[in-house]
């Protein structure tokens, strides 16, 4: 027997939010299906284990049940849940750090030549190699398909910071020798 799941529903996020705020719980379930995966992908992103990963989508949501009724959304829903989930993430790490005495950061494997996926690998190797700052505004623009002014929402910092950040991470992935490969 497949497992069904329920097909997407075509409101928007801003109509789910309204139709929660009514009690609609099939609209929070429409939200949890929208988000989830990228949810566990963000969280993933920043502790590096994927149960971990997990605790922070349901705390996530958690925390989203918990702003009903009352919730008014001025922004796009993955600028809302980016600092939840960072946070969350950034404390269950800690959390895993203080309780094993290991630093779970994921480490980035040396390229190989003989390695099938390095171009994966020396792709992540140099963003591995960005300032921290400059890595998450990179992956916010181009993995997940942040706009400019989104990223400042979701940082709370001013626009042109993220731009500044931007264009420091490009300018320095442009002098990676590994990366100019890939452009020639």
């Amino acid at each position: 027997m497949a497992v069904q799941f329920p097909s997407p529903d075509p409101r928007s996020d801003a109509q789910l939010v309204a139709a929660i705020d009514r009690g609609d719980r099939a609209a929070f379930d429409a939200l949890y299906y929208r988000y989830r995966d990228w949810i566990v992908r963000l969280a993933h992103r920043f502790t590096g284990i994927a149960d971990d990963a997990l605790d922070v989508m349901q705390e996530t949501f958690t925390y989203l049940l918990g702003k009903f009724p009352g919730l008014r959304l001025s922004a796009r829903m993955t600028t809302f849940l980016y600092p939840v989930v960072k946070n969350l993430s950034i404390s269950i790490a800690r959390q895993r750090k203080r309780e094993t005495g290991i630093d779970n950061a994921p480490d980035v494997p040396a390229p190989s030549i003989a390695d099938p996926r390095a171009g994966r690998s020396e792709l992540a190797a140099a963003m591995a190699s960005l300032p921290e700052t400059h890595r998450e505004v990179m992956l916010m623009r181009f993995v997940d398909d942040m706009s400019m002014h989104e990223i400042a929402q979701a940082l709370a910092i001013p626009e042109g910071t993220v731009k500044s950040r931007l264009h420091h991470a490009i300018a320095a992935l442009r002098t990676d020798p590994w990366i100019l490969r890939y452009f020639k």
